[in-house]
């Protein structure tokens, strides 16, 4: 039974399969999110919030005030609520044991410009970084582009405070050399050490707007666990978009349940999702 209207008596909100369709719609023209029906209580649930630090009753009343006077800081919000920011440092470790190996292989002298297209937190910018700085010295030649649609998430990572057990896929040598240690009130807390942060430009950026603030080409990007959310005629929009970025022989790393094998005039499966530029 799919009608949202057959919800539990104990909601806030009168919620509706209409309030759904209208939120599902909106999120896809901003952000190019793709909701389906087995997301109705999250997007119930995250947009509930909204409502009340707004002070509107209703879904329909949100949803209108939003389309004719909701200003920037709103939409940001709205998209802020929907997006999903799952991430650790160096999850999926095969990318950042490939990247190492292209640096250790690269001519001496080479200078890294890589792209994090979805930076979250900051846990996959910072690997990036940690991986280059092991193999480079935190005086190499490299430099890290981390964008995010999600501002909120964005202010966390150029911050680069973290808990100390989300730390546990460092080794203690890395904990040392890149983290400064928390005391008294921050204890069980670590900040990124500047030298290693001065690496990294963290900035907001929308993968489906046409106005990319980018004008490097890069020899990495990571877009890893973003295109799952994406429809497949956006997938292509923006990864041939991403292709012209891509220095030639430059690679991109996706997540583990993204496959562009049809994008073969653009993309050349080079390992464990690890595509090579055509």
């Amino acid at each position: 039974m799919n009608d949202a209207s057959a919800a539990p008596q104990s909601r806030e909100f009168t919620w509706t399969a209409a309030d759904f369709n209208r939120i599902k719609d909106l999120i896809y023209r901003h952000a190019g999110i793709s909701l389906h029906e087995g997301k109705q209580a999250m997007v119930y649930s995250r947009i509930s919030r909204r409502l009340r630090d707004t002070g509107h009753r209703s879904f329909a009343d949100y949803i209108k005030w939003l389309e004719t006077q909701g200003d920037a800081d709103e939409w940001q919000a709205f998209v802020n609520a929907l997006t999903t920011n799952l991430t650790s440092f160096f999850r999926e470790n095969h990318h950042f044991e490939e990247l190492a190996r292209m640096v250790r292989e690269a001519p001496p002298g080479h200078e890294w410009k890589i792209w994090c297209s979805a930076a979250s937190t900051g846990e996959e910018p910072y690997s990036i970084a940690i991986t280059l700085a092991d193999a480079l010295g935190l005086s190499g030649r490299f430099q890290i582009w981390a964008s995010d649609i999600d501002t909120k998430v964005l202010a966390t990572a150029a911050q680069g405070v973290y808990k100390l057990e989300g730390l546990k896929n460092l080794s203690q040598a890395q904990l040392q050399k890149y983290f400064l240690k928390g005391k008294g009130d921050n204890a069980g807390l670590a900040r990124v050490r500047p030298e290693l942060q001065r690496h990294i430009e963290f900035f907001s950026l929308n993968l489906i707007e046409d106005n990319w603030s980018l004008r490097e080409t890069f020899d990495v990007v990571f877009c890893r666990n973003v295109m799952i959310y994406f429809d497949h005629a956006t997938q292509r929009q923006v990864l041939t978009r991403m292709h012209r970025l891509i220095k030639p022989g430059g690679m991109l790393f996706v997540g583990h349940a993204e496959n562009f094998s049809d994008l073969k005039s653009q993309f050349v499966l080079r390992g464990k999702t690890i595509y090579e530029k055509v």
